[in-house]
């Protein structure tokens, strides 16, 4: 996409357009599609692992702070963690 739409973002950028505005720009569509596919998933992921986890004797309920801890722990920086190792 940034391909056909070289002339603009050149136009774009010479007006005094940021980075941020350009790669907003690029992205909104993609951003939008990914969203919207999370929120449609989100919820029916958990009701079919609830269903398939409700069959097994021993049960471990599923919070939402593991998908947080998950998410923090994906978003922490690797290097930092490479250094203390």
């Amino acid at each position: 996409m940034a391909e056909q739409r070289i002339k603009e973002i050149g136009v774009r950028k010479v007006l005094g357009a940021s980075v941020f505005r350009l790669w907003r720009l690029l992205s909104k569509d993609f951003v939008l599609l990914v969203g919207l596919s999370f929120f449609i998933a989100f919820p029916l992921a958990g009701y079919i692992m609830s269903g398939w986890l409700r069959h097994y004797p021993y049960r471990v309920t599923i919070s939402v702070w593991i998908f947080v801890g998950t998410m923090v722990a994906a978003m922490a920086n690797p290097v930092r963690s490479l250094r203390t190792e």
